[in-house]
């Protein structure tokens, strides 16, 4: 029969009790650790961090499902905009012949589709005169003019739209710029020539 050695196994199991000693946070000794006061308090700490989880998720959930329900029609909606530059398209170029019972058909039909397509929360987005917004404009050109201030819209080449709080298509349009400077002294001999041309003209007449 083989033979333990008795201090071999005291051994081993002082070790092990040191070990689980240096395991058990400062301040409490084993019993507390494991009273059932610790367990509960141990218990309802993760349940409060999995019920705090769970109340994030369920924000991002509802946040996700309103953002949905919010832009449904997105898809469809933003098909529609074709049409409607159709529409206006044909009455930009109808504009001579207002009498013309198609015109008065087209213009009736652009305006009951604006109607409907507002119910959704469509709207237009203002460009002409406005200052130029790059959240909501797209500039294609820039066109020198003296009487606008810099960075002002002056023409806008396709009308751009929101849904509700979103871009959904922004303005295609040509913003203002400062004319270049000529130079002073190229200014004054311009004003010189023109002096000469008027003293001429009247020594003809």
């Amino acid at each position: 029969m083989k033979e333990y050695d008795v201090n071999e196994d005291d051994s081993a199991s002082q070790e092990a009790m040191e070990t689980r000693e240096d395991e058990i946070p400062e301040g409490l000794t084993s019993d507390e650790k494991n009273s059932p006061a610790a367990i509960i308090q141990e218990a309802n700490d993760k349940y409060l961090r999995l019920y705090a989880e769970f109340e994030n998720y369920k924000k991002r959930v509802n946040k996700d499902k309103e953002e949905l329900v919010k832009y449904a029609n997105e898809s469809i909606i933003f098909d529609m905009l074709p049409v409607l530059d159709n529409l206006e398209m044909a009455l930009k170029h109808a504009q001579g012949d207002v009498s013309s019972g198609l015109v008065e058909g087209v213009e009736m039909t652009l305006r009951e589709l604006k109607k409907t397509l507002g119910k959704f929360g469509l709207s237009g987005i203002e460009a002409d005169g406005k200052p130029f917004d790059p959240l909501v404009h797209h500039a294609m050109s820039q066109i020198e003019r003296r009487d606008v201030p810099e960075n002002v819209i002056v023409e806008e080449y396709r009308k751009g739209y929101m849904l509700k709080d979103k871009v959904l298509r922004a303005s295609l349009v040509a913003v203002s710029k400062s004319p270049a400077r000529t130079d002073d002294k190229d200014e004054e001999l311009q004003r010189d020539i023109n002096i000469n041309i008027n003293i001429n003209t009247e020594e003809e007449l």
